[in-house]
Order: structure tokens, then sequence, then C-alpha cells
């Protein structure tokens, strides 16, 4: 079975024990020169209610479900609950809610791949489980819910320096931007000279924004 690994925002952990993640990223291209296609798995979860929910990899140690997902366009999102009634669960929920599990991990098989220069493209697979690790392979991929951008907002306003992934975030919903467009705006706005460290957050952001309106 192989493993592909993405970044899970801890925010979308709540406190009956639900949990969101983007679990599969469509287009970008992690460490490891993987990238999933769009639809590489709908065949697979076609019809199906539920997907186990481990941790780490390891059946011996199930965590909780996934019991509903959905394409979007920076790929598969899924919702599911921990099991708060078993060890496994509790753990599971306490790591990711402290910040220590900040991944996820799909374990599939691959039906259908072809090569692209050095990048493997994932075409049609079969997706087994959904995993809770640690460090994630793909540091590129982040869910932004739209009362994430608020949220965003006000740490401008109190002086916060943002991170490059959460500027591509608040990119991609305020302005529709795709994966490429913000990954771009912020490499020339935010390491071409503008918002350098040693600005304050506000001065970054109105730097930002006038470079990307010009």
């Amino acid at each position: 079975m192989n493993e592909l690994d993405f970044e899970l925002d801890t925010k979308s952990i709540a406190d009956d024990g639900t949990v969101e993640g983007l679990a599969i990223g469509y287009g970008n291209i992690d460490h490891g020169g993987d990238q999933v296609m769009p639809g590489a798995f709908s065949a697979s979860l076609a019809g199906r209610k539920s997907l186990p929910m481990l941790l780490y990899h390891d059946q011996r140690r199930p965590a909780g479900v996934w019991n509903s997902w959905q394409e979007t366009s920076d790929g598969l999102l899924v919702k599911g609950r921990f099991a708060m009634s078993t060890p496994t669960g509790k753990e599971a929920y306490g790591l990711t809610k402290d910040g220590a599990i900040g991944g996820l991990s799909m374990g599939f098989k691959t039906l259908k791949q072809r090569m692209e220069a050095k990048t493997r493209q994932l075409l049609q697979g079969v997706l087994h489980e959904i995993s809770l690790v640690t460090i994630p392979m793909n540091d590129r991929t982040r869910v932004i819910s739209v009362k994430d951008i608020g949220d965003l907002r006000d740490r401008l306003a109190a002086g916060e320096r943002l991170t490059e992934r959460e500027w591509e975030g608040l990119l991609k919903k305020s302005f529709d931007l795709s994966n490429a467009e913000a990954e771009r705006a912020v490499r020339l706005n935010l390491k071409g000279g503008q918002g350098e460290p040693g600005g304050t957050a506000s001065d970054q952001a109105r730097s930002f924004f006038e470079a990307l309106r010009s």
C-alpha cells in the first residue's frame, strides 16, 4: 500500500470530536515527487459511506471514522469524528488539538499513473484509509474556511505577521485565485522586496495588496 501526506489545519478540530481536513491535494507536487490529479479516487469512493481513520497507518490503532467527503478545486475535503470512547481516539484527538499531529496521510493502491519528467502523476487509485500523522510530506496544502478568513483579518489588524501558507489561503478564498496564482503572488510580492522581515504586519499587508493591484 502506498502513502501520500497532506497538512491538516488544526483550526478545523471541534470540541465535540469532529475533524475536517484536506486529505488529498490536487495539482501540487509533494517532497517525494508525487502529484495527485483531480478525480483520481472518484471511482473508488463512489457508493462508500465511510473510510477508516487510523493513527500512523496502524490498523491496530483505529482513531475514528471519516463519514463524508467532497471534491473541491483544491482536492478532497473530508470530515469525520474521533472515536472518543476509545483510548486511541482520545489520544489522537488530544494530539491533534494540541498541534502535535499536523498531517493527514492516505493509504492507497495505484491503478493508473504516468511520469512527467521526474514527477509521478497519480491518475487513478483505490483509497483504503486516511491516517493522522505527525509530519506531512506535502506542506503546501491547507484548509482555510470562511470563518478563518475573519481570523486572519483580525490578526493582521492586531499587527501580527501571516505565514506564506496563510497568505496563499487568504488569496484563494478572497480573490478566487488558483493554487499556482496564489503561490506566485506570494512569491513575487512577499519575497520580491515587498513585506520583507522587519516591517509591521500592517505595512506587510498594505504593500502586499498594493503590489497585487498593480
